[in-house]
C-alpha cells in the first residue's frame, strides 16, 4: 500500500502539486500557453479568405478598424490596421458582405481568436450593389440629389473646368469638340479616376475650382465637367464614393457629369447639375456650336430686315389710304376763298365811307379855324402870361415865410437835445442801456453811471430820503399867463428858448 493511500489521501486529491517520477508533462504558464497557442494558430492558418457579412464595424481615432465577420452560425472579430485601412476601395458598413484575406491569431489579453485583415473586397457584385443604393439612400434622404437644387447650365461658358485625367482619351475627346463647335478656354485639373486614392483628389479638383475667386490670376470656370471613360461597376466606384457626390452637390459651379458610357450610371450623377452619357456630349452640353450660332444671327437679322421693310410698307399703304380719305386743297379752301373775297368788297366800300367821313370833318373844323378866332386866343394867352410874372416883393415875401418857418423847426430841434441841459449842471441818470426816470428803478439797478457834459461816472445806489416835490404855480399865475397876448408869449418863449440854448 502507497505511503499517500496509507495517509488517508487519494492520488488525484493531493494538497500540494510534486514532481512524479516518469511525469513528462511539466506545468505551463497561462502566458506560455497563450504564446503556443497563438504561434501554433498562425502557423497553421497564415493565410485564409473569410467570407461574411459586417457587423460592428468602428473605425478607432488611430486609423485602425475593428469589426466582426459573421454567418448564419458563427462570428469572428476582425482588425485591420490602419495602413491597410487607407487602401480600402470602399468605405464598409454594416451589413455588407465581404471577403476578407489575412491571418488568424490569438489576443491572450482576451483568450480571443482574431482575424487580423490585409484586403478587403466586396463579396461580388450583389454585394456592391447592395452597399450602392444604401448610399444611395442615405444621400437622398439628405437632399442631395433633389430636383430642385438643380442649377441651368450657362449659354456660352467663356472658361470651363475639366476633372479628369491628363493622360486619357476623354480630355482629347472633349479639347476636340470643343474646338469643333465652339473654341473655349479650358482648365484642366488633373485626378486619378481609378484606384487607390481617385476619389479623395476628384473631390479636391471640385473643391478647387469652386473656392476660385473672379478675378484672380487664374480665371474662374463658369462650368465645371467631371469626366471618365466607360469601365465595370469597380472601375466606376470612385465616382460612387461619399466624399466625391458630397464634393459635386456643394460645388458653387454649374457641374456635368459625364463618367462612363450611357448605359453606365453614379451617384455623381444625380448630384451633378446635368448628367451626360458620355464625355463627348458633355462637351456639346457645355458650348453651342458656333456655326450654328453665326447662321441663327444671320436669320434673325433677315427675318428682323423683312419684317422692317414689311411694316414699312403696311404703314405706306395705310397713309395712301388715308391720304384718300382726305379732301382736296380746293374743297377745304374754298370757303376762305370766298369769305376773303366778301371782305375784299367790303374793304373797298368801307374806304370809301370813311374818306367821306373825314371829308365832312375837316371842312366842319375848317370852318372854325379863323383868324379873327385865332388871334382871340392868343391875346387871351398873352395875358394869362403876364399875371404869371414873378415879382421882387412877391418873392421877398415867401422868402422871409421859409425862414421864419426854418427857424422854428432849429429851435424844436435844440430844444429835444437831451445833452443840451448836460451843460447847465444837469446830469442823465442810466442803468446799462436803459434810462432810469424813478428812484424805485435806481434802487432796483443798484449801480448805475451819472452822464455829465463832459464825461459819465459810476455810482452806487445806497438809500436816501426823498426830497420834497416842487411846488405848482398859482391858479393866478396861470391864469394871468393865459391872459397875455399871443404875440406876447410867443416872445416869452422864444427869449426863454434862447437863455436855455445861449
Amino acid at each position: 500500500m502507497s505511503p499517500e493511500y496509507e495517509a488517508g489521501f487519494d492520488v488525484s486529491g493531493r494538497l500540494l502539486a510534486e514532481d512524479r517520477a516518469g511525469d513528462n508533462a511539466p506545468p505551463l504558464s497561462v502566458s506560455e500557453l497563450s504564446a503556443v497557442l497563438k504561434r501554433t494558430v498562425e502557423d497553421r492558418f497564415g493565410h485564409v479568405r473569410l467570407r461574411g457579412e459586417i457587423s460592428g464595424f468602428k473605425r478607432a481615432g488611430s486609423g485602425h478598424i475593428y469589426l466582426c465577420l459573421k454567418d448564419d452560425n458563427a462570428v469572428i472579430d476582425g482588425v485591420m490596421w490602419k495602413g491597410g485601412a487607407a487602401r480600402l476601395p470602399f468605405a464598409p458598413q454594416d451589413g455588407v458582405e465581404v471577403i476578407a484575406t489575412g491571418k488568424l491569431t490569438t489576443y491572450p489579453g482576451r483568450s480571443k481568436y482574431q482575424i487580423v485583415i490585409d484586403r478587403m473586397e466586396l463579396a461580388g457584385e450583389g454585394a456592391l450593389m447592395a452597399l450602392l443604393e444604401k448610399l444611395k439612400a442615405k444621400l437622398a434622404g439628405e437632399g442631395l440629389f433633389d430636383r430642385d437644387r438643380k442649377r441651368r447650365l450657362p449659354f456660352m461658358p467663356r472658361v470651363i473646368g475639366v476633372v479628369t485625367s491628363p493622360t486619357g482619351a476623354v480630355i482629347r475627346d472633349i479639347l476636340h469638340r470643343l474646338e469643333d463647335r465652339c473654341p473655349t478656354q479650358v482648365l484642366l485639373w488633373p485626378v486619378l479616376v481609378q484606384g487607390q486614392g481617385a476619389a479623395e483628389q476628384v473631390a479636391r479638383a471640385v473643391r478647387g475650382f469652386s473656392a476660385m475667386q473672379p478675378g484672380g490670376p487664374i480665371p474662374r470656370p463658369d462650368l465645371v465637367i467631371v469626366a471618365r471613360g466607360g469601365g465595370s461597376i469597380e472601375d466606376l466606384w470612385s465616382f460612387n464614393e461619399e466624399i466625391v457626390v458630397r464634393a459635386v452637390a456643394e460645388c458653387s459651379i454649374p457641374i456635368i457629369s459625364a463618367v462612363g458610357h450611357e448605359t453606365d450610371t453614379t451617384l455623381c450623377d444625380y448630384a451633378a447639375d446635368m448628367r451626360a452619357p458620355t464625355p463627348t456630349a458633355a462637351a456639346e452640353m457645355a458650348v453651342p456650336v458656333r456655326a450654328e450660332l453665326a447662321a441663327l444671327l444671320k436669320e434673325q437679322g433677315l427675318r428682323m430686315d423683312r419684317a422692317v421693310r414689311r411694316g414699312a410698307a403696311q404703314a405706306r399703304e395705310r397713309f395712301d389710304m388715308q391720304v384718300r380719305l382726305l379732301p382736296s386743297p380746293d374743297t377745304l379752301l374754298a370757303p376762305q376763298r370766298q369769305r376773303l373775297d366778301q371782305l375784299s368788297d367790303n374793304l373797298v366800300g368801307c374806304l370809301r365811307h370813311r374818306v367821306a367821313d373825314a371829308r365832312t370833318h375837316l371842312s366842319q373844323a375848317s370852318g372854325a379855324l379863323r383868324p379873327a378866332l385865332l388871334r382871340q386866343y392868343v391875346n387871351r394867352a398873352k395875358e394869362r402870361v403876364e399875371r404869371l410874372q414873378l415879382r421882387p416883393d412877391y418873392l421877398a415875401r415867401v422868402y422871409r415865410d421859409r425862414a421864419t418857418a426854418f427857424d422854428r423847426l432849429a429851435r424844436l430841434f435844440l430844444s429835444v437835445n437831451p445833452d443840451l441841459p448836460l451843460q447847465r449842471g444837469f446830469a442823465r441818470v442810466m442803468a446799462a442801456d436803459r434810462l432810469i426816470r424813478t428812484v424805485g428803478d435806481a434802487q432796483a439797478a443798484g449801480a448805475v453811471s451819472l452822464h455829465f457834459a463832459d464825461g459819465a461816472v459810476g455810482a452806487t445806489i445806497e438809500g436816501g430820503s426823498v426830497p420834497a416835490p416842487l411846488e405848482k404855480p398859482s391858479a393866478e399865475v396861470i391864469s394871468s399867463a393865459q391872459r397875455a397876448p399871443r404875440k406876447v408869449r410867443d416872445q416869452q418863449q422864444g427869449s426863454g428858448q434862447q437863455d436855455l440854448f445861449s
